[in-house]
């Protein structure tokens, strides 16, 4: 079996189309378009930029085309459709999130349970794929120098950023300092990551703030910990806006706790309630914890319904 992943190359896009993929086996070749403007722009109703049109030297579409597409983005999806009409329906399209269209062409959209996205075609999770559960337990028996160091119990902590809302200011970082020294004091040490979309001045708060024994802030530099944190920390505290990163907390076995900073878009906040009630996540005040729950990891199951309507056709 071939297997395309098609994506502007966001890192976000990318985990999850190669997440699925690989759950699927196969042989696997990543495609990355980068389209000019003003084709960039009218993604993903528009057409492709025609420099890049099958028959074009340089094209990243062009054939034999593989037996499995997964797209993600809207830059993406012009792409994933002239492959569909090029194969002439051979190719099976899958689209990882909400397309923001009607995509018929599509033979499979996957799209997070809070999108609320219906049809034939469609089929929704509560969590988001993401293809870590590897890495992830190659971390909890051999995890870097940062955070393997570190004295455990470990109590992990993921943070996103201001989008959709979500308010990441001076208020909230001096708010979210004071729950962690208290939720800390029960671990031998606090680990902390931020995402490329925390502003500075939030982390450079809780740097000051959490100024104790047992911490551990990253500076940016080197790679970033972040599955090592979730591979080896007895508890999580991850931020809820962000879908992939409660989604990747959520398919481990360390018990996990939702920050739900103030402005947090209303679906994501109904993302989370919804593994609160399903007993995987607990909201975060200023206690943390320990406690076990089931993994909760979508790939697989993704993955099995693209076989089933690949062996379908």
């Amino acid at each position: 079996m071939k297997i395309w992943t098609l994506t502007d190359g966001k890192i976000g896009d990318r985990v999850q189309c190669v997440g699925v993929a690989s759950a699927l086996g196969g042989e696997l070749v990543e495609k990355t378009v980068a389209p000019r403007g003003p084709f960039q722009w009218l993604g993903p109703a528009g057409p492709i930029d025609p420099r890049d049109a099958p028959g074009g030297p340089a094209s990243p579409i062009a054939p034999p085309y593989p037996d499995i597409l997964i797209a993600s983005g809207r830059r993406a999806i012009p792409y994933a459709r002239v492959v569909k009409r090029e194969s002439n329906g051979k190719t099976l399209v899958v689209l990882l999130k909400d397309p923001r269209i009607k995509a018929r062409f599509a033979d499979l959209i996957w799209a997070p349970l809070h999108d609320r996205r219906e049809g034939g075609n469609v089929f929704a999770t509560l969590t988001s794929p993401h293809g870590l559960a590897n890495k992830i337990a190659a971390s909890a028996v051999s995890a870097g120098v940062q955070i393997g160091a570190l004295p455990k119990p470990i109590l992990g902590v993921v943070l996103g950023g201001p989008s959709g809302g979500a308010q990441y200011d001076s208020a909230a970082a001096a708010d979210l300092a004071k729950r962690l020294r208290v939720a800390a004091a029960s671990y031998a040490s606090l680990a902390v990551t931020p995402s490329r979309r925390t502003p500075d001045a939030f982390v450079d708060i809780l740097r000051q703030s959490l100024d104790m024994p047992g911490i551990f802030i990253w500076t940016g530099d080197g790679e970033n910990p972040y599955t090592d944190i979730l591979g080896n920390a007895e508890t999580l505290i991850a931020a809820a806006d962000s879908h992939n990163m409660m989604s990747e907390a959520a398919a481990t076995r360390a018990g996990l706790y939702a920050w739900r900073p103030a402005g947090l878009a209303r679906k994501l906040d109904w993302f989370v309630t919804a593994l609160e009630r399903a007993g995987r996540v607990r909201p975060f005040d200023d206690k943390a914890a320990a406690f076990k729950a089931a993994p909760i990891d979508a790939t697989a199951e993704i993955a099995a319904e693209i076989r089933k309507r690949y062996g379908e056709r």
